[in-house]
């Protein structure tokens, strides 16, 4: 069976077809999918949608692009939500937080101060409750790994990693999971190949960031949980294993991290 540790399943790519989705992702063997949420606003819809799906669980929190549109009230509303989600099996982190620096106003001026002041002060939401935390870490590896120096969570997953081995065995140390998904299947991501051939089987967790990050066969077009064994077969590959595997090592990797899954 196999775990997407990282699923926008209640983007509007999918409109109504978010649930029927989860069933044909599960009739293929994905056992878990973990949807995030990125502001206040989608909290409610995230906890409902996966509500509605067995394989389904979810992570509250505020993504870095989304923190322009997000004030105090949504730190506090987050961190006010928290115990009431506690009681909720399907909960299970703290996600999606961390910093975006892909764009020059993003990683520059007021939107860098407010980025880095969302992820530090939910990387201290996260410590109070003992949750493990789901990151972005776009271009911002250095930055990320600093304030988890400052802040002590119980370890996550650093989502969509695309960093250097230095920040992977950092990140390792730390506690963390490094996520790989669809950019892991195109022949020209040798970084990603060499990290996803070589690093500690162990450190390593699967997603699909559907509905983005599409891989090489289904790129532009929308991406899907369905694609994760696919996938986990080039991961397979990859690393000389069999399937079976890599889907045991892989989901047994993200219940490790994501105690809540269990």
């Amino acid at each position: 069976m196999w775990i997407d540790t990282h699923c926008h399943l209640d983007a509007q790519e999918f409109a109504d077809e978010s649930e029927s989705i989860a069933l044909r992702a599960s009739q293929l063997g994905v056992s878990g999918i973990v949807i995030p949420a990125v502001e206040r606003a989608n909290f409610a819809a995230v906890a409902a949608l996966a509500q509605h799906q067995p394989n389904c669980s979810y992570a509250l929190g505020i993504h870095p692009m989304y923190v322009a549109r997000a004030d105090q009230s949504d730190l506090q509303a987050l961190r006010d939500a928290i115990p009431a989600a506690l009681t909720d099996p399907r909960f299970v982190a703290i996600g999606e937080i961390g910093l975006d620096y892909f764009m020059p106003e993003l990683r520059e001026g007021p939107l860098r101060a407010a980025q880095e002041y969302f992820y530090s002060e939910q990387l201290k939401i996260a410590r109070d409750f003992n949750l493990p935390v789901l990151l972005h870490v776009r271009r911002s590896q250095d930055d990320i790994l600093k304030y988890l120096r400052r802040i002590t969570v119980p370890g996550g997953i650093a989502h969509a990693f695309n960093g250097s081995l230095q920040q992977a065995q950092t990140f390792i140390k730390l506690g963390f999971k490094l996520g790989f998904g669809g950019a892991m299947t195109f022949s020209r991501a040798l970084q990603i190949r060499r990290l996803a051939a070589n690093l500690p089987l162990e450190a390593i967790v699967l997603e699909t960031d559907a509905p983005d990050i599409s891989p090489s066969w289904l790129h532009p077009e929308r991406n899907s949980p369905e694609q994760l064994p696919q996938i986990g077969a080039v991961l397979a590959e990859l690393r000389g294993m069999t399937l079976e595997a890599i889907a045991d090592a892989t989901s047994a990797n993200a219940r490790n991290v994501l105690p809540r899954l269990n």
